[in-house]
């Protein structure tokens, strides 16, 4: 059995100092993790259907390689209860990934950056896709004055099976409440996924508490809005970030 249920492994850079973020939302930002920098997400994410909900939990780490340049693998373990068909589990679908900035607010109005994401087949016979996948988005965004955006997009080339080519694109508004307390709301859109699929459209809104300068609490929350019935009908993530 496969997974049916439609959930994203995220990451991106997410500092006291810095009002822009990439988690906890599905859309991601265009600032890659600082120069011999990493950060760590230990996440739970899911989704729930008509007919059961799934999801994973794992790590996603990113490591600044270079300036402007950060590396990313993340691995989950997925789970997936139908009705009537019980619980299946495993190691998911593995990733890697590679983050570059080569614009900057500074001199062109909005950072601007490229996050090509290899997704390997997955290490389970029962979860997971079976076949190995290629994500190219672009993401672009700003930051001032307590207040930030960020948004883009891309298309996944995911043949194999049922599955089929898509694209997902998204924009978030984030705001600081405070020092350590950051909120935002996002609207994402993801074209079908497989044969005789439905497009999906969610909102979502966030919250990252920083309880210190390297360690942060991050959750989301949000309903779909299009194709319920086929789709998911609510999507959630919840992680413990650490930042050196």
């Amino acid at each position: 059995m496969r997974t049916r249920f439609k959930w994203l492994i995220i990451s991106g850079l997410l500092l006291p100092t810095v009002a822009m973020a990439g988690p906890p939302f599905i859309t991601d930002d265009p600032a890659p993790v600082d120069l011999h920098h990493f950060e760590t997400f230990y996440f739970t994410a899911g989704s729930t259907m008509r007919d059961g909900f799934g999801g994973a939990s794992g790590i996603d780490f990113n490591y600044g390689l270079a300036r402007g340049l950060h590396i990313n693998i993340a691995v989950p373990y997925e789970y997936e209860h139908l009705t009537g068909s019980g619980t299946v589990s495993g190691i998911g679908n593995i990733e890697l990934a590679a983050k570059y900035r080569f614009l900057h607010q500074e001199s062109f109005g909005w950072d601007v950056a490229v996050y090509p994401r290899v997704i390997l087949k997955s290490a389970s016979d029962r979860v997971g896709d079976d076949h190995a996948a290629f994500f190219l988005p672009v993401w672009i965004g700003r930051s001032g004055d307590g207040w930030s955006t960020f948004g883009g997009g891309g298309c996944l080339h995911n043949h194999g099976g049922d599955a089929r080519n898509f694209c997902q694109a998204g924009w978030v508004v984030t705001r600081d409440l405070a020092p350590n307390l950051h909120i935002g709301a996002e609207i994402v859109h993801e074209t079908a996924d497989a044969k005789g699929g439905r497009a999906s459209t969610a909102l979502g809104a966030g919250v990252t508490y920083d309880l210190n300068d390297h360690y942060h609490l991050l959750a989301y929350a949000g309903p779909n809005l299009q194709n319920t019935g086929e789709t998911a009908r609510y999507n959630g993530y919840a992680a413990l970030q650490t930042t050196f």
